[in-house]
C-alpha cells in the first residue's frame, strides 16, 4: 500500500502502512484461504478458471445487478475487463446493511464525533488482492486475456505474481505473451513509420520503483502522474486515492507490476522519445529482497522511494545490480534525515542527479516535473535494456518460477518451433509445406463455380462440357493426393492431436511464432495498402499490395486450411482406400478445438470458397460431441474493412479469432461459446456462434480484383447463416455507404425469399455525442430512405419487385435498429485507455442482442445450421440465388407441412364421403317406411340434406384453416421457412370445400331424382304385391272351405290357376327407356355454345351416336399447318395425344364407377364430365389445340359415355321391371301359401328370409361402402404415400430396384397408367394377408350387427300390434345406416303370419349365423376380389391425390409435386435428360442429353410452340413459362439418378423412340449403382 502525500501525516501513515505480518507460512496460508474465501474463489485455487467460464453467455453477462458482497467482485472485474472497462477495478460497493444504516440516519442532526470516527474501508477488499487473487486462480489462456484486456484499460500488468502460501513468485512472461504494441520513437517521427511488436520481445529499457520502508509519498499516485500529461491524466497504477486502494493489502504485497509509456512521435505530447518500460514492487523492499533483486538485475535504473533511510542500508549496498540507484525522498516528512541520506549516497557513490527530493514548498507538478526530467536522461541514455522474454534466465538464477516452465507450455512451445524455425519465406514455405490450398484449391474453386454458372460453356453440349469439368476436378484432387502429406503438417497434426491443455498451448505458441515472423513485412505492407487505398490513383499498385499481403501472410488458418484440403482430397478417393481412413479422425481433432473456443474457418477468404464436405463433417463431429445439446443461435458482424467489426465481436464477446497479424479478417471465421445452464431456457440454446467476416470491400477497391462478386456471395452467406447481423456503417462516407447497403439489402432479400427472417442490428462507431442519438434522427431517415432506395434496386435485380420498402424486406425499426458507440480510444494512442463510453455502449448493444436471441422465433441445431450452410452456399454459386436456392431444412419444413395438410385434407374427405353415403341411405330409404325426419317431401328432403351438408363443409373449411394458423404458429419444426406457402394452403382449404361441396351436391341431388323417378314404379310393384296379397288369402280361405286335405300337387294346381288369373288382371304397362343420347347432346351443346360459332359448326357436322366408336387419334390441322416450319410437329402431336388420352382415361374411370353402381343415369354425370374436360384442357392451355380439337375430344366422350350410360339406363329398367320382380318372388309366394294353408310355425324361416334377403344384403353394402376409405386412409399412413415427392421417390426408387427396361419407358410414356398400376400393386401387396382388410371389415360387420340388435330391442319396446308394424320399427331404426332392398323387403311383407316375440329370438339368432358367414366368406376373399366391389375404388382416389395439378416439366415432362391444389407455383425434384421425353437432335437424330436443371443456368436458348418457334435462352425461361419454377441441381450430382438411367438404357431408348442413340458423357458412364440410388435420396431429401 503506498501512504498517502499529505505531509505530515507519518502517524497515519505508520497504521496504513501494511507491514507484512510475520513470515509464519501457517499464518500466510490462512491469509490467502481466508481471501479466496471471501472472493468465493477457493475451489478455483487447485481447478483454475478457464476462458470458456470467462466467456459463456450466463445471467449475470446481462444484468446490472450491483455488487453485493466480496464474493461477487471477481465476476463483476471480470465481466468488466473483459468488455474493457476501465472501471474494472472499482471494487467497492454497498452492503444491504450499509443501505439500511444510512436510510435508518437519514433524519440524525449534526453528530461531528461519528462523522470523524467513519470509516470508509470496512470490509472493502484492496482492488489489488482481487487482481491478484484472480491471477493465481486462473489458467495460463485467462492470465493471458487479462493481462492483454488490462494493458488496452492502461492498467499495469502483474510482471512478478506473489503467492504468499509458498512465498515464492512468479514471472508472468506467458501472461504477457500476447501484448502487442505499436508506436512511433522519435527517430520514425518523420517518416511516419512505426514499430509493432509483441511486448516480451521488445528490447525496452526498464525502470523500476520501490519503497524502502515507510513512505509518505504514494509511488504509486506519483507514478501515474509521471506518466500522464496534462490532457490526459490516467491510474495506470492502483493508489491510495483511488476508490479501495487504501483497504489494506492481504496477498499482494510482493506483486511486481509493470505498463509500459510509448511514444507517438509528436514532440509536443510525448513525456518520453523512446518507449520505456515502468516496474512497480508493491510492499517494501526489505520485505522482498527476491522481488528487488530480480529488478536490479534487470533494470536500467531503480528508483527507492525512502522517507527514513538507515546509515548502514545494507539492502541498497549489498546487492550486485546492474541497474543505476535513484533516491527519491520527501524533505516534508518528520523521519526524513538528510545525515543518512548523505551517508548512503557516498557509499553508493551517487550524485545530485541520482537524488530527487520532493522539498518543502514544491508541489506535485514541480516534484513530479523533476522526476520526469531524470526519468527522460536514463530513457534517452540507457545502460541496458532487456526483452521481457530474456529476464526468464536471471528469475530462474534468483529462484524465481516462471510461468512458461510448465511441461506442457514447454512441449508445445518445441512442437511450434520445429514448424516455424523452417520458415524463411512465406510464400516459399507455403508452396513447400502447404502445396494443396494455393492455385489447386483457387483453381478448384473456379471449376467448382463454373460448374454452377456454366459462363464459358459456348456452344459446346452443357453435359459434355460438366463432364469435362468434373473430370479436370477429378484430376486435381488427384494431384492433391499425390503430394504426401509435409513434414510440417505432419508435426501439427500431431501437435494437435496431443492432450487439451498441451494443444491449446501449441495453437498458441503457433500463432505467436507466425505473428512475429509476419508482423515486419506484413505492417510495412498494410500501411502501404491504407495509403494507397486513401489516393486509390495507381490501382495496380494497390492490387500488387493486397497479392503481397495474401501471399505473405501465414497463420494457423492456413495449417488448418491445409489439413482441410488434405482431408476433402481423401475423401475423393475409395472408401476403402488406407489413405483416406488415416485421414478420418481428422475432423473429430477440429471439432474438439471449436468446442475449446478456437475457431474456425468457415470461408477461405483466399479462395473465395468453402471446402464444403470438411466443414460439414467437422461441425457433424462437433455435433456428436455435444449431442443432444446441440442447439444454437448465430450473431454476424459485417461492415466495411477496417472499420473495427474484430474489436466490436472481441469487446462484446471477449472472443478474439485466430487471424494472422498485420492482416484484416480473410473470409469468414465461426467461434462456440457456451451459454450456462441458467441462460439455456431463456435464450433456448446450448452455444451462441460468432461469425466474424472479412470486411467488404469499398466500391473502388472492389473494382480491382472483382471482389464485388465475393461481398455478395459472403454477405449472403453470413446473413443466411446469423439470427441477428450487425451492420458496421459509417455514416461519413455516403457514397461508400450505399455500396455496402445494396450488398446487405441484397442478402436480406435473398434470406426473405428462402424463408429466413434474421434480424438486423446498424451500428455507427465513433459517435460520441450524448445526444447523438436525437441528433442522427435526420441521419436514421436519410439511412432508411437510402434502404428502401437499395430495397428496390435489389429487387429489380432479383426480379422480385413486389419489395419496395426495405420493412417488406425484414423487421426493422429505425428508432430500435439504430446504435451509437463512441470511439475506441480515450485519447491519443498509444498511451490512450480504452473509451469508458465505448466500452459501455458496446455493453448496452450486447444486452440488447442477446435479449433478442431470447426472442426468435426458432433455434437451429448444429446439424440444421450445416444443412444452411452447404444450401447458401450453393446457391450463392450460381449467378441468380433466389432462383436456385434449395436448402433441404426448407424441403423438410414444406414436407412436413404438405404431410399436416394431407392428414387434415383426407380426415375432411372422409367425413364428408361417410355423409355422404349415409345421405344416399336416407334417400334411398325414403318412403320405404316413415323415416325418422317425419318428412313426406322429396324436396324438402334434400334441401334439408343440403343444408345439413353446408353445415358440415363450413365447420370443416374453418377447422382445416384453424389448423393451418395454428400450425404456423409453433415454434418447433422450422415452420417460419415456409411460411410463404400459407397462403397456397389456406388456398388449397377452401378449393377443397368448393370441390367437396360440388360433388356432394351432384351425388345427392341425383340421388334424390333418381329415387323420385322411382316413385310411380314403386307404387305399382307395391299395389301388384298387396294385389296378390290378397289373392293368396282368398286362394287359402277357399281351399279351407272344401274341408278336404290338400296335396302339395293339388295346392300347386290351385296356386298356379290363382297366379294366371291375378298376372292377366294386372297391368303391365312396360316401362320405357329414355335416350340418353338426347340428353347428352343437349349438355354437350350447351357446353360449347358459349365458344362461338365456329365450335358450333364443328359439332354440327358429327352425330354423337358415331362418336366414341373408335380410337380417338389427334392430328395438327388448320392453323398449325401453316407454322410447321417452327414448331416440332411431332413432339406437338405426341404431347397433345398423351393429354387427350390422359383425360379420356380419367373420364372412362369415372363412367365405369357410375356403371358399376347399377343406379340409373342422371344429367349430373354427364355435366360432371365436361367439367373435368374443361378442368384438364385449361391446365394445359399452353399446349395450343384450337377449337376443333376440343370438340372432336368432347364428342368422343361423351359418345362414348351415352352408349355406356344408355346401356346401365336400360339394365336399371329391366332389373326394376315390375313383372320380373313379381316374377322373382313367385316361388316365395307359392312357399308363404302352402305354410299359411298347413297352419306351420314360420317364425325361423321368416326370420332367416327377412336375414338373407333384406339384412344381408344390406350390411354387405354397408362394408363395401366403407372399405375403401379404410384403405384409402391405411396406405396413407405408408410413407410412400404421405406427399407426391415421397410418392415420386417410391416409384423411381422401385424402377431402379427392378431394372426393367420396360417399366421405365411405360414410367415415362404412359405415367398415368404406370402409376395407377403401381399404385394398385402397392396395395395389393400391402393387403396381400387377407386378415388385413378383415380387421377393417370386422370392425364393420360389427358396428353394423350392434346397430340390428339395438334396433330389434328397441322395436321389442315399442308398441307394435303386428309382425309388419315390429318389422318396419326395425327397418326405421337402420334407414341411416341400412340400405334394405325395397322389393325384398316388399315380398317378405306378405302372407307372414309368424308371432313377434318368436320371430324376434329367431332374428337375433340368424343375425349372429349371418354375421358368422359374413366373417368366413370375407376371410376367404382377397384383395384383388374386394377392389372389385368397392366405391371408391382405392387406386384411383390415392392417385388422384398424389397426381396432384398434373402439370409436367415443359421441358423434361418430370411431373409437379407441390403441395396443395392451389399451388402458383409448379416444381420437381428431379429433372431428368430430355431425351427420355423422345427429344432429339434435328439433324443428327441423336437423343438429346440436356437436362433443364443445368440448361437454365447457360446461355444455350430453346423454342417451342411456346415461343411460337422463336429462340428464346432458357435463362429467361419464365417469360415464357411463369408458373414453373426449375431450380438448378441442389448439388452437381443430383441428376445421376437418370444419367445413370439414359447411359445403362441408351441403346433400348434409342430403339423405342426410333431415333440414334445419345452420346453419353464419359461421366455419366462412371456412375454407380450407389451414386445414383444415393442422388435419387438428395434429390428428394429423404434421409
Amino acid at each position: 500500500m503506498e501512504d498517502v502525500c499529505n505531509g505530515d501525516v507519518d502517524l497515519y501513515c505508520a497504521e496504513v502502512e501494511d507491514t507484512p505480518p510475520t513470515p509464519q507460512s501457517g499464518c500466510k496460508e490462512t491469509q490467502m484461504e481466508s481471501l479466496l474465501k471471501d472472493l468465493g474463489l477457493e475451489q478455483h485455487y487447485n481447478e483454475k478458471i478457464s476462458l470458456s467460464t470467462v466467456l459463456q453467455i450466463d445471467g449475470k453477462t446481462i444484468t446490472d445487478e450491483p455488487v453485493k458482497c466480496n464474493s461477487d467482485l471477481p465476476l463483476y472485474f471480470l465481466k468488466k475487463l473483459m468488455m474493457v472497462n476501465v472501471t474494472a477495478r472499482n471494487v467497492k460497493f454497498i452492503s444491504g446493511c450499509d443501505l439500511n444504516c444510512d436510510a435508518a440516519s437519514g433524519n440524525i442532526g449534526l453528530d461531528l464525533d461519528k462523522l470523524l470516527n467513519s470509516s470508509n474501508t470496512g470490509n472493502m477488499l484492496n482492488p489489488l488482492d482481487v487482481i491478484t487473487a484472480l491471477f493465481l486462480c486462473s489458467d495460463g489462456f485467462v492470465q493471458q486475456e487479462m493481462a492483454l484486456k488490462m494493458s488496452m484499460c492502461q492498467f499495469s500488468v502483474p510482471l512478478l505474481l506473489p503467492s504468499c502460501d509458498t512465498e515464492k513468485c512468479t514471472l508472468m512472461l506467458w501472461a504477457m505473451r500476447d501484448i502487442v504494441k505499436k508506436y512511433r520513437p522519435q527517430s520514425l517521427s518523420e517518416s511516419k513509420g512505426f514499430i509493432e511488436d509483441r511486448i516480451v520481445l521488445s528490447d525496452l529499457p526498464m525502470i523500476s520503483f520501490v519503497r524502502l520502508g515507510e513512505c509518505s509519498l504514494s509511488k504509486s499516485e506519483i507514478l501515474n502522474k509521471l506518466l500522464s500529461n496534462s490532457q490526459q491524466y490516467h491510474d495506470t497504477f492502483v493508489h491510495g486515492n483511488m476508490e479501495c486502494g487504501d483497504s489494506p493489502r492481504r496477498i499482494s504485497n510482493g506483486l511486481v507490476e509493470m505498463t509500459w509509456y510509448l511514444p507517438c512521435g509528436n514532440k509536443n505530447m510525448d513525456l518520453f522519445s523512446e518507449p520505456v518500460a515502468v516496474a512497480n514492487l508493491r510492499g517494501e523492499i526489505a520485505s522482498f529482497e527476491t522481488q528487488y533483486s530480480f529488478l536490479c538485475q534487470t533494470s536500467t535504473a531503480v528508483f527507492v522511494f525512502f522517507d527514513n533511510l538507515d546509515s548502514e542500508c545494507r539492502l541498497l549496498t549489498n546487492q550486485h545490480q546492474k541497474a543505476q540507484i535513484f533516491l527519491v525522498g520527501n524533505c516534508e516528512s518528520k523521519r526524513f534525515s538528510l545525515d543518512a541520506l548523505k551517508k548512503v549516497a557516498t557509499k553508493l557513490g551517487l550524485t545530485n542527479s541520482n537524488i530527487i527530493l520532493k522539498t518543502k514548498g514544491m508541489n506535485d507538478a514541480d516534484f513530479v516535473r523533476n522526476l520526469r526530467k531524470t526519468v527522460r536522461d536514463v530513457v534517452e541514455n540507457p545502460k541496458m535494456k532487456m526483452p521481457i522474454e530474456q529476464m526468464a534466465d536471471i528469475a530462474h538464477e534468483l529462484g524465481i518460477l516462471v510461468d512458461e516452465d510448465s511441461p506442457e507450455c514447454q512441449t508445445a512451445k518445441k512442437n511450434a518451433d520445429l514448424i516455424t524455425a523452417e520458415i524463411q519465406d512465406n510464400l516459399k514455405y507455403k508452396e513447400a509445406q502447404l502445396p494443396r490450398q494455393g492455385q489447386i484449391w483457387k483453381e478448384l474453386t473456379c471449376l467448382e463455380k463454373e460448374e454452377f454458372r456454366l459462363r464459358k460453356v459456348g456452344s459446346e453440349n452443357i453435359e459434355m462440357y460438366k463432364s469435362n469439368l468434373k473430370v479436370q476436378k477429378k484430376k486435381l484432387r488427384g494431384k492433391q493426393n499425390f503430394y504426401n502429406i509435409s513434414p510440417a503438417m505432419i508435426c501439427f497434426i500431431n501437435a494437435i492431436s496431443s492432450p487439451g491443455i498441451e494443444r491449446s498451448y501449441f495453437l498458441k505458441w503457433m500463432r505467436i511464432n507466425l505473428d512475429n515472423l509476419s508482423r515486419e513485412k506484413l505492417s510495412g505492407l498494410r500501411e502501404q495498402y491504407k495509403k494507397k487505398c486513401k489516393s486509390s490513383e495507381n490501382k495496380e499498385e494497390i492490387k500488387d499490395i493486397d497479392r503481397q499481403l495474401s501471399n505473405s501472410s501465414l497463420g494457423t488458418e492456413h495449417f488448418f486450411r491445409e489439413m482441410g484440403q488434405i482431408y476433402e482430397a481423401s475423401v475423393s478417393l475409395p472408401e476403402t482406400d488406407p489413405s483416406r481412413q488415416q485421414l478420418q479422425h481428422l475432423p473429430k481433432l477440429c471439432a474438439e478445438l471449436l468446442l475449446d473456443g478456437f475457431p474456425l474457418e468457415l470461408v477461405d477468404g483466399d479462395a473465395s470458397n468453402i471446402p464444403l464436405r470438411w466443414v460439414s463433417d467437422v461441425l457433424s463431429q462437433l455435433n456428436d460431441l455435444v449431442a443432444p445439446k446441440s442447439k444454437i443461435l448465430v450473431v454476424t458482424v459485417l461492415g466495411v474493412q477496417s472499420t473495427g467489426k474484430s474489436t466490436l465481436l472481441n469487446t462484446m464477446f471477449g472472443v478474439q479469432f485466430a487471424v494472422s497479424s498485420g492482416r484484416c479478417t480473410r473470409g469468414a471465421f465461426m467461434l462456440l461459446i457456451r451459454v450456462s445452464e441458467d441462460m439455456r431456457k431463456v435464450l433456448n440454446c446450448d452455444f451462441m456462434v460468432i461469425i466474424d467476416t472479412e470486411g467488404l470491400k469499398s466500391p473502388e477497391l472492389a473494382q480491382l480484383d472483382d471482389s464485388h462478386e465475393h461481398d455478395n456471395e459472403l454477405a449472403t452467406l453470413v446473413v443466411g447463416l446469423s439470427d441477428i447481423t450487425i451492420i458496421n456503417i459509417a455514416m461519413e462516407n455516403s457514397t461508400e455507404m450505399k455500396d455496402i447497403l445494396q450488398i446487405v439489402v441484397h442478402a436480406f432479400l435473398r434470406m426473405k425469399e428462402v424463408g429466413k427472417k434474421p434480424k438486423c442490428q446498424f451500428v455507427h462507431q465513433n459517435v460520441s455525442d450524448v445526444s447523438a442519438h436525437d441528433k442522427n434522427l435526420r441521419d436514421r431517415k436519410l439511412l432508411l430512405q437510402q434502404l428502401n432506395e437499395m430495397t428496390q434496386a435489389a429487387a429489380k435485380m432479383e426480379k422480385k419487385e413486389e419489395n419496395k420498402r426495405f420493412t417488406d424486406v425484414m423487421e426493422y425499426n429505425p428508432d430500435t435498429g439504430n446504435w451509437y458507440i463512441p470511439g475506441l480510444w480515450n485519447g491519443n494512442p498509444p498511451m490512450a485507455p480504452v473509451n469508458a463510453g465505448y466500452s459501455e455502449a458496446v455493453y448496452e448493444l450486447k444486452k440488447n442482442i442477446i435479449q433478442m436471441l431470447g426472442n426468435c422465433e426458432s433455434t437451429n441445431n448444429i446439424s440444421e445450421f450445416t444443412e444452411w450452410m452447404s444450401s447458401l452456399w450453393n446457391a450463392v454459386k450460381h449467378e441468380n440465388f433466389i432462383f436456385s436456392f434449395r436448402n433441404s431444412l426448407v424441403a423438410d419444413a414444406y414436407m412436413r407441412l404438405c404431410t399436416e395438410f394431407n392428414k387434415w385434407e383426407w380426415e375432411f374427405k372422409k367425413e364428408m364421403y361417410t355423409w355422404v353415403t349415409n345421405a344416399e341411405t336416407r334417400i334411398s330409404n325414403f318412403g320405404k317406411f316413415v323415416v325418422r325426419s317425419e318428412n313426406h317431401d322429396m324436396k324438402e328432403f334434400l334441401a334439408c340434406l343440403k343444408s345439413e351438408a353446408c353445415t358440415l363443409l363450413s365447420k370443416w373449411e374453418i377447422k382445416l384453416l384453424k389448423n393451418l394458423t395454428e400450425y404456423f404458429k409453433q415454434t418447433e419444426g422450422h415452420v417460419y421457412l415456409v411460411e410463404g406457402y400459407k397462403e397456397e394452403f389456406s388456398n388449397s382449404a377452401k378449393s377443397l370445400r368448393r370441390e367437396i361441396e360440388r360433388s356432394v351436391f351432384n351425388r345427392i341431388t341425383a340421388a334424390a331424382e333418381i329415387k323420385q323417378g322411382m316413385a310411380e314404379l314403386e307404387r305399382v310393384k307395391k299395389n301388384h304385391t298387396e294385389e296378390l296379397d290378397g289373392r293368396v288369402c282368398a286362394l287359402v280361405g277357399k281351399c279351407r272351405k272344401k274341408k278336404v286335405k290338400m296335396t302339395d300337387t293339388e295346392l300347386d294346381q290351385e296356386f298356379e290357376k290363382m297366379w294366371k288369373e291375378t298376372v292377366d288382371a294386372l297391368s303391365f304397362s312396360k316401362q320405357k327407356a329414355t335416350n340418353v343420347f338426347t340428353s347428352v347432346s343437349h349438355s354437350l351443346r350447351t357446353n360449347i355454345s358459349h365458344k362461338g360459332s365456329c365450335a358450333c359448326e364443328v359439332l354440327s357436322q358429327k352425330s354423337l351416336h358415331e362418336c366414341g366408336l373408335e380410337q380417338f387419334k389427334y392430328t395438327a390441322e388448320g392453323m398449325f399447318n401453316k407454322f410447321k416450319k417452327f414448331f416440332n410437329m411431332q413432339g406437338h402431336t405426341i404431347a397433345v395425344q398423351k393429354m387427350a388420352d390422359s383425360i379420356i382415361s380419367a373420364c372412362s374411370q369415372f363412367v365405369n364407377d357410375k356403371v358399376d353402381k347399377k343406379s340409373n343415369y342422371h344429367d349430373t354425370y354427364i355435366e360432371e364430365i365436361l367439367l373435368m374436360i374443361d378442368e384438364r384442357l385449361k391446365n394445359n392451355q399452353e399446349l395450343k389445340t384450337g377449337i376443333e380439337f376440343e370438340v372432336s375430344l368432347k364428342q368422343h366422350i361423351c359418345g362414348f359415355a351415352a352408349r355406356k350410360f344408355q346401356e346401365m339406363h336400360e339394365d336399371f329398367i329391366h332389373v326394376n321391371d315390375p313383372y320380373r320382380c313379381l316374377l322373382q318372388n313367385k316361388e316365395k309366394f307359392r312357399t308363404d301359401f302352402k305354410d299359411v294353408f298347413n297352419e306351420r310355425d314360420q317364425c325361423q324361416k321368416k326370420a332367416q328370409e327377412f336375414t338373407n334377403k333384406c339384412l344381408k344384403p344390406a350390411v354387405e353394402d354397408f362394408v363395401n361402402r366403407s372399405l375403401g376409405p379404410d384403405i384409402i386412409g391405411e396406405m396413407q399412413t405408408r410413407y410412400e404415400f404421405k406427399t407426391r415427392m415421397y410418392f415420386q421417390y417410391s416409384i423411381l426408387l422401385d424402377l431402379f430396384t427392378n431394372g426393367d427396361f420396360e417399366k421405365y419407358l411405360s414410367y415415362i410414356c404412359s405415367y398415368e397408367d404406370y402409376v395407377k398400376e403401381w399404385t394398385l400393386s402397392q396395395i395389393m401387396e400391402h393387403f396381400s394377408n387377407p386378415c388385413k382388410a378383415f380387421e377393417f371389415e370386422d370392425q364393420h360387420i360389427q358396428s353394423s350387427i350392434n346397430s340390428i340388435n339395438n334396433a330389434i330391442n328397441k322395436a321389442k319396446t315399442g308398441k307394435s300390434d303386428n309382425l309388419k308394424t315390429f318389422v318396419k320399427d326395425i327397418c326405421k331404426e337402420l334407414g341411416d345406416k341400412l340400405d334394405i332392398p325395397q322389393d325384398a323387403l316388399g315380398a317378405f311383407m306378405i302372407l307372414n303370419n309368424a308371432v313377434q316375440e318368436q320371430f324376434a329370438y329367431w332374428l337375433i339368432e340368424c343375425v349372429k349365423e349371418m354375421a358368422q358367414a359374413l366373417r368366413e366368406k370375407l376371410k376367404r376373399s382377397n384383395i384383388e376380389v374386394k377392389l372389385k366391389d368397392l366405391n371408391p375404388k382405392p387406386q384411383n382416389e390415392l392417385f388422384t391425390k398424389l397426381m396432384g395439378c398434373g402439370k409436367q416439366c415443359p421441358f423434361c415432362k418430370a411431373p409437379c409435386e407441390a403441395g396443395g391444389n392451389q399451388h402458383t407455383e409448379h416444381w420437381t425434384s428431379l429433372h431428368r435428360p430430355k431425351g427420355l421425353g423422345r427429344f432429339r437432335w434435328d439433324v443428327t437424330e441423336n437423343l438429346v442429353i440436356d437436362i433443364c436443371s443445368s440448361a437454365v443456368i447457360s446461355d444455350v436458348r430453346f423454342r417451342c410452340d411456346a415461343t411460337k418457334g422463336e429462340w428464346h435462352p432458357y435463362k429467361r425461361y419464365k417469360e415464357i413459362f411463369p408458373d414453373w419454377k426449375i431450380v438448378p441441381d441442389v448439388s452437381l450430382q443430383a441428376s445421376d439418378y437418370w444419367k445413370y438411367v439414359m447411359a445403362n438404357f441408351n441403346n433400348e431408348f434409342a430403339n423405342a423412340y426410333k431415333a440414334k442413340a445419345a452420346d453419353i458423357p464419359s461421366a455419366w458412364k462412371n456412375i454407380t449403382p450407389e451414386e445414383a440410388k444415393r442422388s435419387l435420396k438428395e434429390s428428394f431429401n429423404i434421409k
